[in-house]
């Protein structure tokens, strides 16, 4: 699963840096247009996912900065990885 994570995050900042080039040097027609819409519907997505994120991680966890601008960069990605941090911590909080 780690792997996955990892493969998930390398392709997620791609797709960041491709969309973020375009703003900089517009790609010619339609692509150009996409590429922005799709940066925007990213934010609005990834904003959702730090809100869900701060809902139910924040009773299981010390939250800091780094913790949201990490949902915030790679999504689902984070969520899942946090998600198994908290499910470490209950085996072991279980275990004791």
């Amino acid at each position: 699963m780690k792997l996955v994570i990892l493969i998930g995050k390398a392709i997620t900042l791609f797709a960041w840096a491709v969309m973020i080039y375009n703003l900089f040097a517009p790609a010619e027609g339609n692509i150009g247009m996409l590429l922005t819409l799709l940066l925007a519907i990213t934010l609005v997505m990834h904003g959702l996912q730090t809100l869900i994120f701060r809902t139910l991680f924040k009773p299981l966890m010390t939250l800091g900065f780094r913790q949201y601008l990490n949902v915030m960069l790679f999504g689902v990605f984070s969520l899942l990885e946090y998600r198994q941090r908290v499910m470490q911590q209950g085996v072991t909080d279980n275990q004791a």
